[in-house]
Parts: C-alpha cells; sequence; structure tokens
C-alpha cells in the first residue's frame, strides 16, 4: 500500500467513524417552567426570553429553543412559561451557563432580569428537567406544519411510572415497541421524545406533538385510538400496565420561539 492510499485509507475510516457518530447523536434536552402570577411578570419573562437568552443562545450555537406558555391559563394563581433548549451533549449542558455569566452582551441584555427584586421578583419559582433523547427520535424537531403559531397546539405529555423497570419498559415501547413510528405515520409532528434523568416527577418520559390546531389535535388523538398498529401494541404481554399516572399541558409558542 503506497503512502497516499493508506492516507486516504484512514481518511476514510475518519470519516465513516464521524458519520456513524453523528448517526447514534442522541441529544440532551433541558426544560425549564418559570411559575409567575402577575401580567409585570409575564412581560419581564418575554422580554427576557426574547431580547437575552435565545439571542445568546443562537450566538453560541444552540438553535431550535422552544418558549411556550400554557393555552389557557388566565384565570390560575400560578402561572406557567416553559423554555426546552436542545443540547448536543451533557458537556454542553455543563458549560452554558458559564458562557452565560461570561458574556459580556448576554449580561447586559439580561440586567433586568438578572437585578429582580428579591421578593417580588420576575417569576415565583422555577423548576428544571433534564432529559436524554430516545433512541428512535435522537434529535429534537421543527414541526413540520404550515398553520401560523398562533394557531397552533403544542401537547407536552409527561408520563410516570411506578418502578424504573417500568419506566423502562414504557420507553422500549415508544422505541423498540414501535410507538414513535406510529405516531410519526399519524402526523403528530412530534418535537421531541425524552428520558428524564433529572426531575421531580421520576421515574418517567416526556414528549410533545404539534397541530395545527385543538381540532386536529383531537382528529390525530382519535386516529390514534383507532389504528390497528396501536391496538395491537397495547395488548402485547411485553407492555402491560406501565404508565401510573399522565400530565398533560396544552401550549402555545410566544412568537419569537424558534419553534
Amino acid at each position: 500500500m503506497t503512502r497516499l492510499q493508506h492516507t486516504l485509507l484512514l481518511c476514510l475510516i475518519f470519516l465513516a467513524t464521524t458519520t456513524h457518530a453523528q448517526k447514534n447523536l442522541r441529544e440532551y434536552y433541558q426544560l425549564t417552567t418559570y411559575h409567575y402570577s402577575s401580567a409585570t411578570q409575564e412581560a419581564a419573562l418575554n422580554d427576557y426570553f426574547e431580547k437575552a437568552l435565545l439571542p445568546t443562545l443562537h450566538r453560541l450555537g444552540i438553535t431550535r429553543v422552544g418558549a411556550f406558555s400554557n393555552l389557557a391559563n388566565d384565570t390560575a394563581k400560578q402561572k406557567k412559561m416553559y423554555v426546552l433548549i436542545p443540547f448536543r451533549g451533557p458537556e454542553q449542558w455543563i458549560n452554558i451557563n458559564d458562557k452565560l455569566s461570561t458574556d459580556a452582551t448576554y449580561q447586559r441584555a439580561a440586567a433586568a432580569y438578572m437585578n429582580a427584586p428579591n421578593k417580588a421578583g420576575v417569576y415565583n419559582r422555577m423548576e428544571t428537567v433534564l432529559m436524554k433523547a430516545f433512541a428512535n427520535a435522537p434529535v429534537l424537531q421543527k414541526p413540520g406544519i404550515t398553520s401560523t403559531k398562533t394557531d397552533r397546539v403544542y401537547e407536552l405529555r409527561s408520563y410516570e411510572s411506578g418502578t424504573e423497570k417500568l419506566f423502562h419498559n414504557k420507553v422500549q415501547m415508544f422505541n423498540q415497541g414501535g410507538e414513535v413510528d406510529i405516531f410519526k405515520r399519524l402526523g403528530f409532528n412530534a418535537v421531541f421524545y425524552g428520558e428524564v434523568i433529572a426531575g421531580a416527577s421520576m421515574p418517567n418520559l416526556m414528549y410533545m406533538t404539534t397541530h395545527a390546531n385543538m381540532e386536529t389535535r383531537n382528529s390525530n388523538w382519535k386516529n390514534f385510538s383507532n389504528d390497528a398498529a396501536w391496538n395491537q401494541l397495547k395488548v402485547d404481554p411485553a407492555y402491560q400496565d406501565n404508565v401510573s399516572r399522565i400530565e398533560i399541558n396544552y401550549l402555545k409558542a410566544q412568537p419569537y420561539s424558534d419553534l
């Protein structure tokens, strides 16, 4: 083998290895929920997300960031806003706060948020969930629908299980069992599927689907309930009684959201 052939072979091995690694990449997701009570807080959060957080994340190479609020929470005492951030891996997630704390442009844009009063701050409390993407849905996807953000319904679901074993069984049901494929075939426009690795309701998984409007959402779930593959999967002895509680939140995207 000549030196040129040897070099070309090494390049081919590198490209093959890199391509394989890229194909097997599973992203990590941070979902932060901000609890607030007043219109003043809501305006301050939106200002921070739109003018400080998302632009800085974009500048740092983190795109496809979602910003949401509950579809109908005007009468709720505790209102919520959500920010969903995808990371290439745990190292990028670990380093993000250090990057924000040393980014002068971000610090200036986020000054009002950072310097909010102690007892009447921008939010009442925040909570964060960290997830690892499903094997069969390794990367966060933008919704593949053309309806406007104001009409869309983003459905965020959390499936809790009674034990870690049952949790892993439900995740397997989505992956090897084919539940992810059923959602895809029926046009649910899933944004992400994630195994929760740190959060308040473990063991659980979370996922988000997108629908053109509530009527379409209801029609999609009706089709799911009647789907032959789903009706076969749900009675499979391998996947029985693996969910103890389901929590559903209907969300709307903020105008500046990437999703």
